[in-house]
């Protein structure tokens, strides 16, 4: 039987862990990626946070266990580690799919446990309350391919090499499916602030879109563009990582 110690250490991954941190930042990924995605955000981060990478099933070590189906069944799992987690701050901070899942987790750890996260950042979606009609996940596999070398979001190595994108594309269909297939259901607005960050040249989410994102809190709303693609953060990461560290800041006395 799998311990609670053992179920987390499966969705969890600390490349640095800060046991003294005063906030947490919990790092949700896109679409096809891994924890691993955010190892360079965890390095760069300053000490006082703890950075916490999620693993979803059906990718690297955990590849043997089927993928999520749903944004609402990866929520509801991911929530649940979180809880165990919750006696710092959180921030959420989630790319593309990630951010999708981000404000659904939010929205659970808000309505059923009372827990407001510290701030929510929405990256590179545009807001749930946003749709598009998009099926890429029934696509075959060359299209698939052509989707992730247009959003290069993935090492072109891996997209040359058979072998390893035979192991890959199962959860990147999967997460695909759940991405597209996610209808969103109006409720109350967060009570966390969000940050909608987005690039000015992605092909999946236009600026007016991410921009709707202030929708979703009546807390604080900020926007920011930068220079670049779906994957924008590659060449701005320091700004980035800036960002994060300021808006994570936990006034002395709150933690």
């Amino acid at each position: 039987m799998t311990t609670s110690a053992e179920h987390n250490r499966l969705w969890i991954r600390r490349y640095h862990p800060r046991p003294d941190a005063a906030v947490r930042v919990v790092c949700l990924p896109h679409a096809g990626g891994s924890a691993s995605f955010y190892q360079p955000v965890s390095a760069g981060l300053p000490a006082g946070i703890d950075v916490l990478a999620v693993q979803y099933p059906g990718r690297q070590d955990r590849r043997a266990e089927p993928c999520v189906a749903t944004i609402a069944e990866l929520a509801d799992q991911v929530t649940s580690v979180l809880l165990e987690w919750t006696d710092r701050p959180l921030v959420l901070f989630g790319h593309s799919m990630g951010a999708t899942l981000g404000f659904e987790v939010a929205r659970r750890l808000e309505r059923d446990h009372g827990v407001v996260p510290h701030a929510l950042f929405a990256s590179a979606r545009r807001a749930p309350s946003a749709p598009r009609t998009e099926v890429v996940h029934l696509r075959d596999d060359d299209g698939i391919v052509e989707e992730m070398r247009l959003l290069s979001g993935t090492d072109s190595a891996i997209l040359d090499d058979p072998e390893l994108i035979r192991m890959a594309l199962p959860a990147i269909r999967a997460d695909y499916r759940a991405a597209e297939t996610y209808v969103y259901e109006p409720g109350p607005a967060l009570h966390c602030p969000v940050w909608s960050l987005v690039g000015d040249d992605d092909p999946k989410v236009s600026v007016e879109e991410a921009q709707a994102w202030s929708r979703h809190t009546e807390a604080a709303f900020e926007f920011r563009v930068f220079k670049g693609g779906h994957f924008y953060l590659a060449a701005h990461r320091q700004e980035i990582l800036q960002l994060i560290a300021e808006r994570a800041a936990v006034p002395t006395g709150t933690a």
